[in-house]
């Protein structure tokens, strides 16, 4: 009989104990080099030369601002987060990765978007529907004007934002992500018709039967299109266009291709791209 060791009366930890909040939300929610291959791409059509200088809003672990320095040299970028707990982190596991000169390049600023002086950016990006944390026309109004005086003049301001059918209903829907190693649960657990209160969670489930619930919790107002447009433009912008996905058309899914429109479809679910230009 095996003699027992110290370590055969340890339980073994779940894949959950196992797991970082934060690895897992990048993979199951960001696409950070689709963001900044739209963003580079729509800020040289639209101005004729590339951007330089990208503050990524509510910013999290600054992942998205970490591709931008990744993709030239003469990129800068300034990323935005009232949290100083996730800031260290990708400080720790998303700038520490970069190269030296990489590194130099981006800045950490703890501060609330609301208040934040960055100094004149050429794009400012608010991502992942983070700005919904606004529940009133006057705040939002507030939050996109301070993005408006903190563009350089021709500056462009991005957003994402989702809509549809389903988007009101009480639901789960679950997806499968890197090859089953977990499964992203994205739950919208209330949501109020008469001011428009919106209850998101992000849940975690993994092979072994443990999970991660209430990973990540969201208190939004869910806004429209054409509200979100329309307070862009009482916030100074000369312009707000949408841009809209298209269609594959073996799948007829979205095709990731995403182009100026005004006349959408009335789907169940869609994500379009705002942009605001000064």
């Amino acid at each position: 009989m095996p003699a027992k060791t110290a370590l055969s009366g340890r339980k073994k930890r779940t894949m959950a104990e196992r797991s970082d909040v934060h690895v897992l939300y990048e993979a199951a929610v960001q696409c950070v080099e689709a963001e900044i291959d739209f963003a580079d791409d729509t800020y040289r059509k639209l101005r004729g030369r590339r951007a330089r200088l990208l503050r990524e809003d509510f910013a999290g672990t600054a992942n998205t601002a970490c591709e931008w320095v990744r993709r030239r040299k003469t990129n800068r970028a300034i990323a935005v987060d009232l949290d100083p707990g996730v800031q260290e982190w990708g400080r720790q596991f998303r700038i520490a990765g970069l190269p030296r000169h990489a590194q130099n390049r981006i800045e950490l600023i703890n501060a609330n978007v609301l208040e934040v002086d960055s100094g004149p950016v050429d794009i400012v990006l608010a991502m992942n529907f983070s700005y919904w944390i606004f529940k009133s026309r006057d705040l939002l109004r507030q939050y996109f004007g301070h993005v408006h005086d903190g563009l350089v003049d021709g500056g462009l301001f991005m957003l994402d934002a989702y809509g549809g059918s389903a988007a009101y209903r009480e639901m789960r829907e679950r997806t499968k992500k890197e090859q089953g190693r977990f499964t992203y649960i994205w739950e919208q657990k209330s949501y109020n018709p008469i001011n428009g209160d919106y209850q998101c969670q992000i849940h975690f489930n993994f092979p072994d039967g443990s999970r991660i619930n209430e990973a990540f919790t969201y208190d939004w107002r869910l806004w429209t299109l054409p509200e979100i447009r329309e307070i862009l433009i009482e916030a100074g912008f000369e312009r707000a266009t949408v841009y809209w996905e298209g269609t594959d058309e073996e799948t007829n899914e979205g095709n990731g291709e995403f182009a100026p429109a005004e006349q959408g479809e009335a789907d169940d679910v869609f994500i379009v791209y705002i942009v605001a230009e000064k």
